[in-house]
C-alpha cells in the first residue's frame, strides 16, 4: 500500500463526473493515476450512470488528476466535472485513504 505523499499544501476534493463515464473503465484508469501520484482517496460509481470521487493529497498531484478526469480512459466521453473543496482528513482519519481504492 502506497502512502500519500507530498511536497507542498494538502488538499481535499470531492468530484462528480458526469457522461459516458461507466462501462468504460473509468474508476480503474483513475486509480491508476492517482496511484501513481501518490494520491489518496476513492471512487466509486453512482446509480445515476455518473463517477464519484475524494482526492486527498499534494495540491500540484491532486491538480494533476483531476486534468486526466476531464479527460477520461479512451472510450469516456466526460461532459462535466463538478468540484467542491473539501476539509483534509486529520491524521488520524487519514490512515483510511492512504492509498486510492475502487469503491462498490
Amino acid at each position: 500500500m502506497s502512502s500519500i505523499r507530498t511536497t507542498g499544501a494538502l488538499v481535499a476534493k470531492r468530484v462528480i463526473v458526469t457522461g459516458k463515464v461507466q462501462g468504460v473503465g473509468y474508476r480503474y484508469g483513475l486509480a491508476d493515476v492517482a496511484r501513481g501520484l501518490h494520491i489518496g482517496g476513492w471512487c466509486r460509481n453512482l446509480p445515476d450512470g455518473t463517477v464519484e470521487a475524494f482526492l486527498q493529497g499534494d495540491a500540484a498531484r491532486v491538480g494533476q488528476v483531476l486534468d486526466w478526469m476531464r479527460q477520461g480512459p479512451p472510450g469516456a466521453q466526460v461532459q462535466q466535472v463538478l468540484i467542491e473543496e473539501q476539509a483534509v482528513l486529520e491524521p488520524m482519519l487519514a490512515e483510511t485513504i492512504q492509498a486510492f481504492e475502487i469503491r462498490r
